[in-house]
């Protein structure tokens, strides 16, 4: 429900709004997956609270995010600053409801281990961006690569083909950035996505899928087995990239990332103190189908952490060939 509450003005802002939040509700926590590392230039983190940049069917907008006791706020700025603020809901999870994970015969069948984490947890959402491609180029880039060398890559190619987001470096913190759109995406040449360190099967995935980008954002508006199900018919996008992309810009939360190179081994030692693969951490899973990613965030946040075993995956430089 929004509040009617005043709206502090930094920079004369082209629209706000603010909106009760959820007891103990958590910014950080629940927009935490959606930041690529603290490096993405399309986030920024300033006193003034958390900022991000991106583009709306009416325009680009900086958005500025702050949170305060029982409510959160939305100011942004720019040509689509009112549908971002619009948007706001969905992508602080606040349209998120745990009240099928809360029942209590559900509750009661979780783990000791979830069950504690959710306890400590109360604040968390599961965000829903809408926003296909700006979820889709950044997962492609991490297909079969370390996170390290992903980031790194797409820190590259945003500063050099992003765009400086609305009134950065006045009312917006300097580098603050929007990502490209498709169109923008599909003109960076090859010698640009070799010197970022993405291989040709990954920059062919990204270029095939977004030229069918008009596509790709109405599934926003599909059930999430449905968005998934699409983008898995595109060469190249498998289960691993659909989940990663629904968990975004859906809130979905059923879908795993089987494939992910380290969540199966995770995911069964948190539960049984053995490591697992995709089939077995599914096996696993299966007693909470329809939440078995809310029981995975949980399992993220309890602090339990996998030992190591075996090689580290090499870090491949594609720029040397």
């Amino acid at each position: 429900m929004t509040l009617a509450a005043p709206l502090p003005r930094i920079g004369s802002a082209d629209a706000g709004d603010e909106w009760e939040a959820p007891e103990c509700y958590s910014l950080a926590t629940t927009c935490f997956p959606l930041q690529r590392g603290d490096g993405d230039p399309t986030f920024a983190v300033n006193p003034d609270g958390l900022w991000t940049a991106f583009r709306t069917p009416h325009g680009p907008a900086s958005v500025l995010l702050t949170q305060v006791p029982g409510r959160v706020r939305a100011r942004a700025w720019g040509e689509g600053a009112s549908a971002a603020v619009a948007s706001v809901p969905a992508l602080l999870g606040l349209t998120d409801t745990w009240e099928a994970f809360d029942d209590e015969a559900f509750h009661a069948s979780l783990p000791p281990l979830v069950r504690e984490s959710r306890r400590r947890n109360p604040g968390l959402r599961l965000p829903a961006t809408g926003r296909v491609v700006d979820a889709l180029v950044p997962t492609i880039l991490e297909q079969k690569v370390t996170t390290l060398e992903a980031r790194r890559a797409y820190r590259y190619l945003l500063r050099r083909f992003g765009s400086p987001a609305p009134g950065a470096g006045r009312v917006a913190p300097p580098g603050l950035l929007l990502a490209p759109t498709a169109a923008e995406w599909l003109r960076v040449p090859s010698w640009e996505w070799h010197r970022a360190g993405v291989g040709p099967q990954r920059s062919a995935t990204v270029m095939r899928a977004l030229r069918s980008a008009s596509g790709l954002e109405r599934l926003a508006a599909r059930p999430a087995a449905e968005a998934a199900a699409a983008l898995q018919s595109i060469p190249g996008i498998g289960i691993w990239t659909a989940a990663e992309v629904t968990q975004r810009t859906h809130a979905d939360p059923d879908s795993v990332s089987v494939g992910d190179f380290h969540l199966a081994k995770f995911v069964g030692h948190a539960l049984t103190g053995q490591r697992t693969d995709d089939a077995g951490m599914l096996r696993l899973l299966e007693p909470w189908r329809g939440q078995r990613q809310r029981v995975v965030r949980l399992l993220l946040l309890s602090g339990v952490r996998a030992p190591r075993f075996g090689p580290k995956l090499t870090i491949q430089d594609h720029r040397t060939h």
